[in-house]
């Protein structure tokens, strides 16, 4: 459509607009009415979300040693290198436990049981109401859920909260109850279900959880399989990993995403290799890439991938944030470190995605 406000049809402005920073694109909605109502258009947010999840990027927590109350996001972007942005709108010390299409699911350190939901970028923070329920694994030392992960439908408009945990009774080591609590964004309230399950979960797999097809993904403890949690009708399963992959001592595995697929990437003695679920339903795997990790040798022990698409890998070691260029395999460090206090950025890193994506 032609505008009559200028040389350019709508479209093509709507279409630079939606390339931009989201801290640009709102600065932009005070250069005129016409581009105020573009902006704030479903269609421009879809436009802008859809354009935004093909960039993933990489954010890393960090707290300021001298002051514990203030934390912090690293921002890494293979395109526009690195920025900070602050957590202070959220008017308490947070971690972040999940992440997906451009919100955070953030849990606070002093008042446990208490969830917020936010975009970092665009500032928007909602505070989820507290289940009645009782804390779902009391026996934990931070008290916390043995699993958080977050699901965001860009389409749907709608994300979902999930904790989950083995209940104990107090003196008792843990049952196979799994007890499940999730939070609908629609319904604006929580739903309890419970289950048998048998599976463990290593720190790194707790966080590692992938939002793929409906459902939220996560990697156990022994490697043979994945348990996924179907949001639409509250049922837990297992998919099978390659059988091709084999879970060693020398060999570790990670839960990522790929372009709206899900991807496993193993690492084992100078060498990463990428997998791909070619078919969701039939659980069928294909090896993508197998990247040599000589170059980097040193590094290889601690290594994490934390986000990936079809061009490029992020990956993260105790104190810096690599990128792997897929096309010229070259090998580049974004961000790093000097404190030597501060934990191992894998410990704190996660995928992320600029959107407009709402938590209201």
């Amino acid at each position: 459509m032609n505008s009559p406000y200028g040389v350019f049809p709508d479209e093509v402005i709507l279409q630079i607009l939606a390339r931009l920073p989201v801290k640009s694109v709102f600065k932009t909605k005070i250069v005129c009415k016409l581009w105020y109502k573009l902006i704030s258009d479903k269609y421009f947010i879809n436009l802008y979300n859809e354009i935004s999840v093909k960039n993933p990027m990489v954010i890393v927590q960090v707290t300021d040693s001298s002051l514990e109350s203030r934390s912090s996001l690293i921002c890494v972007d293979n395109s526009k290198g690195v920025c900070e942005f602050s957590l202070d709108f959220v008017k308490d010390r947070v971690k972040v436990r999940g992440s997906c299409n451009g919100l955070l699911c953030l849990s606070s350190v002093p008042d446990k049981g208490v969830y917020y939901i936010c975009n970092p970028l665009t500032r928007e923070c909602k505070l989820l109401p507290r289940s009645r329920e009782r804390p779902i694994t009391r026996f934990h030392p931070d008290g916390e859920a043995s699993l958080v992960g977050l699901g965001c439908d860009l389409l749907k408009g709608k994300y979902s909260v999930v904790l989950a945990g083995y209940h104990r009774s107090f003196g008792h080591r843990p049952e196979r109850t799994f007890i499940c609590m999730v939070y609908d964004s629609e319904l604006k309230k929580w739903r309890k279900f419970v289950s048998l399950q048998d599976e463990q979960f290593t720190h790194m797999n707790k966080n590692q959880a992938v939002f793929v097809n409906g459902g939220l993904h996560w990697l156990t403890d022994s490697c043979s399989c994945m348990l996924v949690l179907d949001l639409s009708n509250d049922v837990w399963r297992k998919i099978q990993l390659p059988n091709e992959i084999s879970c060693g001592v020398r060999s570790r595995l990670y839960l990522l995403e790929l372009d709206g697929r899900l991807s496993v990437i193993q690492i084992y003695e100078a060498w990463m290799v990428i997998w791909v679920m070619e078919d969701y339903e039939k659980e069928e795997w294909r090896m993508v890439d197998k990247v040599s990790l000589r170059c980097i040798r040193g590094m290889v022990p601690g290594i994490f991938p934390i986000s990936q698409n079809e061009n490029y890998v992020f990956l993260a070691t105790h104190k810096q944030v690599l990128v792997y260029q897929r096309n010229s395999r070259v090998w580049k460090e974004m961000f790093s470190v000097n404190d030597s206090s501060t934990l191992p950025l894998w410990f704190s890193a996660h995928a992320f995605r600029s959107t407009l994506f709402s938590c209201h």
